[in-house]
């Protein structure tokens, strides 16, 4: 039985980490710690466990194998690190880091410390998308030539609840849209073409999200990007918080000898056109929208799943901290080249 602490009690907390714990078999939740007073008590209170009353009483609970680490950005290196000296895996929320050093020492000490460090990019384990590499790996389209993805919605004050959310806060979390999203989507790229992105010429803006009092927000609501990846495939990336009457979640791959469609039809979870030859449309789950979760309507994403396989087996995570630096590398360039005006090289090594 793995036991495991969450640390941080915000809405990925109670949505996603806190009941996915609760429907694995192998797992024991032995509670929560909070900065903000009360939330790790109504966490616990709701879902079972305990209020460890502070991170450092439950990084120092010897019972506890693994912990979910759901804080805030800016405070995602400082308590990684602090809780892999403690000896614990982590399951980490994305983005993986403020800064790009921050992240380079979280792989690092993961690799140092032997613990299992898990990002939790959960588009990775949704079943077209699951599907779709393998369909691209078996030469389904041919060579990839050219992707296009977008993830929209109306913000985080969707998801939180919070018309001043930290989300939107640059000294709590560090990225806009680029982070919160962007990240996704970037990640999923590296996922579905099995190979990394190299260049990154991007804009972005702070269109028209605004905090309560109607002052623009000081992160970017809007990013796109031109992605070139290893092989020369091009594509594009635009994510937004200001999709304000619909959410938007698809990617469509493009080879040489066809199409994939994903999550772009409202019947069809993939939709495979090829050049000649008959369509196939697949029925999988969907993507949970933030729509859905505000209405209790859960899907699990499999995220919690993966973490705890690894634990429980020693394999390397679906998606560790080395493969998340990947992503991370790329959006960090993308702020470069938005504030520059040139297209940015990625030094994917």
């Amino acid at each position: 039985m793995i036991k495991v602490g969450i640390i941080g009690c915000g809405r990925i907390t109670e949505y996603r980490h806190a009941p996915e714990y609760l429907e694995n078999k192998d797992v024991e939740l032995l509670g929560f710690s909070d900065v903000q007073s009360g939330r790790a008590k109504l966490m616990a209170e709701k879902f079972g466990g305990r209020d460890y009353g502070s991170t450092e009483a439950l990084l120092a609970d010897p019972e506890i194998d693994a912990v979910s680490v759901c804080v805030a950005n800016v405070y995602h290196a400082e308590v990684t690190l602090a809780a892999l000296k403690a000896g614990k895996h982590v399951l980490l929320e994305k983005p993986m880091a403020a800064t790009l050093k921050e992240c380079e020492d979280i792989a690092r000490a993961a690799k140092e410390s032997g613990k299992i460090v898990m990002l939790g990019h959960n588009q990775r384990f949704a079943p077209a998308h699951i599907k779709a590499r393998e369909m691209i790996a078996n030469g389904a389209i041919g060579r990839v030539l050219s992707f296009h993805t977008v993830f929209g919605h109306g913000g985080p004050e969707v998801w939180t609840h919070d018309p001043n959310s930290w989300f939107m806060r640059r000294d709590r979390a560090a990225f806009g849209v680029l982070g919160d999203l962007g990240i996704h989507k970037t990640d999923l790229i590296h996922f579905l073409l099995d190979e990394p992105i190299v260049e990154v010429s991007a804009q972005m803006g702070t269109l028209n999200k605004r905090y309560a009092d109607g002052t623009l927000i000081d992160l970017e609501d809007n990013a796109t990007a031109l992605y070139r990846t290893r092989s020369g495939a091009m594509g594009t990336m635009h994510v937004s918080w200001t999709f304000t009457a619909c959410e938007e979640n698809s990617t469509r791959i493009y080879g040489t000898k066809g199409v994939l469609r994903l999550y772009d039809d409202p019947r069809f979870s993939l939709i495979h056109e090829p050049a000649e030859g008959e369509v196939q449309q697949f029925r999988f789950r969907g993507l949970t929208s933030n729509e859905e979760q505000k209405a209790g309507k859960r899907e699990n994403t499999g995220v919690i799943n993966a973490f705890v396989e690894s634990i429980v087996t020693g394999r390397r995570p679906p998606v560790d901290a080395q493969e998340a630096l990947k992503a991370m590398r790329v959006v960090f360039a993308a702020i470069e080249s938005a504030g520059s005006g040139r297209s940015v090289a990625v030094d994917q090594e």
